[in-house]
């Protein structure tokens, strides 16, 4: 039996709910690769990634020299070149670039698991606004597990610990970047965040605007290849401008989804 969690974050749109989940039962999914240098990751994983569950499926490249673009496009998948370099920007890249009513964002580096993308589908398609793929619920595994300094997972759980007082909820990882999300959902939260800072801001956005948040434990696998892109320090500080800048806005940032705006 699956181990998913549902996290009672906030519950929105009570009315009319079950047509709802009609409704996304029936939509379409967009699977998006983010890669940049990950020849090893992605011959290791491309055969393991259920492309049969989903309706398109791209990839977001920030300038490989590796062959990795090479590799995908070989194998029929569409990259997209991103001109600045920013994991932020790939993620509005790859919303932008495909059509379907629920978004997957997938890195094929070793740390996510493949076989975690249906689930989170599932999750999406059930409702959920937004789900995350979390590495310290019970029956989860993180990265640094075992290890005598753990800096970039206490950095987690520091953060994770402090959104949960500032905005609610129960999320037990605020920054894991492998999470699954209805498009009309994160078009309303006008996403501007550039770097490794996205899934903060995102996070966040969700909390305030009462998403239905749900997560799955999710066994986080040893890089393959190459290391990892996350300056931490850097990106420390860019997480904590985008606290600071969210406590202000409050939810002046919010916009109409576009697949919902009146027909003119």
């Amino acid at each position: 039996m699956r181990n998913e969690v549902v996290c009672p974050v906030f519950s929105s749109h009570q009315v009319g709910a079950q047509m709802a989940v009609t409704e996304q039962r029936t939509g379409t999914t967009s699977l998006i690769m983010l890669t940049r240098d990950e020849i090893h990751g992605v011959r290791a994983l491309f055969d393991h990634i259920p492309f049969h569950a989903v309706d398109e499926c791209i990839a977001v490249d920030g300038g490989s020299t590796d062959g990795t673009v090479e590799f995908l496009e070989q194998r029929g998948l569409r990259v997209v070149r991103q001109s600045v370099p920013g994991r932020g920007l790939a993620f509005l890249i790859g919303a932008a670039e495909t059509k379907g009513d629920y978004l997957v964002f997938f890195s094929p580096d070793g740390n996510e698991d493949p076989a975690d993308i249906v689930r989170l589908i599932d999750l999406v398609k059930q409702g959920t606004d937004l789900a995350i793929a979390s590495r310290f619920m019970k029956g989860a595994r993180n990265e640094e597990d075992g290890k005598i300094i753990a800096s970039r997972k206490w950095a987690n759980l520091g953060f994770t610990l402090a959104f949960r007082l500032l905005w609610g909820g129960h999320i037990t990882d605020t920054q894991n970047g492998f999470r699954g999300v209805r498009r009309a959902r994160f078009e309303e939260m006008n996403l501007d965040a550039q770097q490794f800072e996205i899934e903060s801001q995102m996070t966040i956005r969700a909390l305030k605007l009462k998403c239905k948040v749900a997560e799955i434990p999710t066994r986080e696998g040893d890089r393959i290849g190459g290391r990892s892109k996350l300056p931490p320090i850097p990106t420390g500080l860019r997480i904590l401008r985008v606290m600071a800048r969210e406590l202000l806005l409050k939810t002046r940032f919010r916009r109409q989804p576009l697949s919902e705006k009146p027909q003119s």
